[in-house]
């Protein structure tokens, strides 16, 4: 399954935004989704994911209870509300099923660019 972000943007240092996944035509039930971020010239890096049975798998160390993942099943998406944004948050962020991210590096879409600055 293609999954798309959005919901990236230019806010401040301390400001939130809300990032959402969704699969084109299809349901994101039964995956478990992770959100990456990327900056350029680096590595992509999990920031987190959820189980398909809504656990949370893991929260990276930087988040440090600033970022939210969560299922919204009536819009099947799987959101990302990000406080307290950083400059260095800046990146594009992507989400990817857990199994695709792991398995299939052609299975990455376009992400979202979120920059954070004053």
């Amino acid at each position: 399954v293609q999954l798309q972000a959005s919901g990236g943007g230019l806010v401040h240092p301390g400001e939130s935004l809300r990032l959402s996944c969704a699969a084109s035509g299809a349901s994101l039930d039964g995956y478990s989704i992770g959100w990456y971020r990327q900056v350029p010239g680096q590595e992509r890096e999990g920031v987190s994911c959820i189980g398909y049975n809504d656990g949370i798998i893991y929260y990276a160390d930087f988040m440090k209870g600033r970022f939210t993942i969560s299922r919204d099943n009536d819009k099947s998406t799987v959101d990302l509300q990000m406080n307290f944004l950083k400059p260095e948050d800046t990146a594009v962020y992507y989400c990817n099923t857990q199994y695709s991210a792991t398995y299939d590096p052609t299975s990455w879409g376009q992400g979202t660019l979120v920059t954070v600055s004053s």
